[in-house]
């Protein structure tokens, strides 16, 4: 059975959403992103997102699948970074020099067969990051709130509609959203990236390739429990 098309237990699927958590280990040079679950000590590992200093410099191992689903790559100066997911290559296009303001294209989220234009806004302060990313249609599909001066960085996904709980969606919503929250946090600590801001034309949006086709995942691996 496709991962993607299981059937959500109906308790869960009556609000439509789905609530995961982000831990920033720096030190570790390691992102990872569990289920959300505030009063359980140890929450299953969902994804494990390796971070390097060369590019591609984030890494997206989904633990349910065992293999990686994705990558993400911050430039030096352009503030448009690229991202891969299952094989396919797609650009965060920049679309404002003083807001935050995002697109990419999708086909998982597309009901037409072409892609979809998808648009990440913020208004986020100086402490909180808050990205709502929008379908074609601007309705809400994800949510991504990050507290970036916290002692303990930690950050919150949360899925929405009728995507919510598929696997696909949620690969694509973790890999480009973490990649525009590292990419931003790069641009605030990265002088040349405010010279590309300076500098940024709009330009034409990236198209998406679409996925490539994905092999049946081996037997589930059993997630693993950060302390």
């Amino acid at each position: 059975m496709d991962s993607s098309s299981e059937e959500v237990p109906s308790h869960m699927a009556i609000g439509q959403s789905r609530s995961l958590a982000v831990n920033f280990m720096w030190s570790k040079m390691h992102i990872y992103v569990t289920d959300f679950e505030p009063k359980n000590p140890n929450p299953k590992l969902v994804y494990d997102v390796n971070c390097d200093m060369l590019a591609p410099h984030l890494k997206f191992k989904s633990m349910e699948q065992d293999r990686q689903v994705g990558t993400g790559t911050i430039h030096a100066i352009s503030i448009s970074p690229d991202f891969e997911l299952h094989g396919s290559k797609g650009t965060l296009r920049a679309k404002s020099r003083l807001r935050t303001m995002y697109t990419h294209y999708s086909h998982i989220y597309s009901d037409t067969g072409k892609p979809a234009k998808m648009s990440w806004t913020s208004n986020s302060g100086f402490k909180t990051w808050d990205f709502i990313c929008c379908d074609e249609n601007q309705n809400p599909v994800a949510k991504f709130s990050a507290n970036i001066w916290a002692v303990k960085r930690f950050a919150k996904i949360e899925l929405l509609g009728p995507k919510a709980f598929d696997t696909a969606a949620m690969d694509e919503i973790v890999v480009v959203g973490l990649t525009l929250c590292y990419c931003m946090y790069m641009r605030i600590n990265n002088p040349f990236n405010l010279l590309g801001s300076a500098t940024m034309r709009s330009g034409k949006d990236a198209y998406i390739e679409p996925p490539q086709a994905q092999p049946a995942p081996t037997q589930p691996a059993q997630g693993k429990i950060i302390d």
